[in-house]
């Protein structure tokens, strides 16, 4: 069984080594490292090449990016890292056994944020238990699928954002996720810069209009268009 661990990246020089440095055992154990870089103009590519099995140039995007390094990938599982994110220990073997015996599986994991304070704990035990009940999960809780099923759904959409709901709005027509027990360590850099209410008042908003229906575009648009 091998793991696929897929991260788009753009201008992430700063953190993509203490992204990557975790990471290390799961190479030296077979496992595989795409990094997948959008244009970044400050080195990322570079510094990730020291660290990584492949680092290729893909359109800008998420959803494009991820879906390059799955193109590329070998595994026998994509497990699709945002750049920010930090894997906790077991991470890699906790993946082998969930699709162990060559199960199709699909899932994600338990959420921690970086920033200390009882707020950004609710916030992470609250991404973790909305997945668990609506089967629905984002990208910084580091989305994982077998190939057979992340093929079998055609990838990521080609949309500017929701591309991570989107998936998960496929995967769980073809069965309910899986989440595991370990806490991803997520970056919480932006609801530190925009605002903890905020944040979570604008990113509710965009979910709720993306589910009645309205143009990943017009969202991207007005995520991007709300941070200073």
């Amino acid at each position: 069984m091998r793991i696929s661990v897929i991260i788009p990246v753009l201008d992430e020089a700063a953190g993509i080594a203490d992204t990557l440095a975790p990471l290390q055992p799961a190479r030296a154990a077979g496992h595989e490292i795409v990094v997948v870089d959008g244009g970044s103009s400050d080195g990322t590519p570079e510094i990730a090449a020291r660290l990584a099995d492949r680092v290729v140039e893909g359109p800008r995007g998420r959803a494009a990016q991820m879906n390059r390094g799955a193109e590329l990938a070998s595994g026998d599982l994509y497990w699709f890292l945002h750049a920010d994110t930090r894997a906790p220990d077991g991470a890699i073997e906790a993946l082998v056994d969930a699709c162990s015996g060559g199960r199709r599986v699909w899932g994600f994991f338990q959420v921690r944020l970086s920033a200390p304070g009882a707020a950004f704990r609710v916030i992470g035990t609250a991404m973790t238990w909305r997945s668990r009940l609506t089967g629905i999960a984002t990208g910084d809780q580091g989305l994982f699928a077998s190939r057979r099923l992340f093929d079998g759904v055609g990838g990521f959409p080609s949309v500017p954002l929701m591309e991570d709901v989107a998936l998960s709005q496929a995967l769980r027509q073809r069965q309910l996720p899986v989440c595991l027990p370990l806490q991803l360590h997520t970056s919480a850099r932006r609801w530190q810069e925009h605002g903890i209410v905020r944040t979570v008042l604008l990113m509710w908003r965009l979910r709720l209009a993306y589910f009645l229906g309205a143009d990943p575009a017009r969202l991207h648009e007005r995520y991007y268009g709300a941070q200073p």
